[in-house]
């Protein structure tokens, strides 16, 4: 029981990007994607906000990121875009409780995650 909080608490600092020895930790092993549980509504507006920010034309038709042409694959590769190019900070992955930061790589095919 005790060790869910330090394992949160250590997920936390690599992705927060804190310096340990003269590494930084976790710089770009964190990616943002959809909840699974967000609805359509959610997501669609996510994927709307994210690319009113950034660049989405990787979503575009014969683009890496176009297949599965799924609503929360699309959002989850928009929110990818938004939290990198906001530094990586978790707030910048929030939506609204929507986002979930992971430290697994969700890139696939040709579809590169930055």
């Amino acid at each position: 029981m005790a060790r869910f909080p330090f394992l949160l608490a250590l997920c936390f600092a690599l992705c927060a990007g804190f310096v340990i020895g003269n590494d930084q930790a976790g710089s770009s092993s964190c990616w943002c994607v959809a909840k699974p549980s967000s609805d359509q509504a959610t997501l669609l507006a996510n994927l709307n906000y994210a690319c009113s920010k950034v660049d989405c034309q990787i979503l575009q038709k014969g683009c890496p990121c176009f297949y599965p042409e799924t609503l929360i694959n699309r959002a989850s590769v928009a929110m990818n875009l938004y939290y990198q190019s906001r530094g990586r900070n978790a707030w910048s992955c929030d939506f609204r409780g929507s986002g979930l930061v992971v430290l697994t790589n969700p890139s696939y095919g040709n579809c590169i995650y930055a």
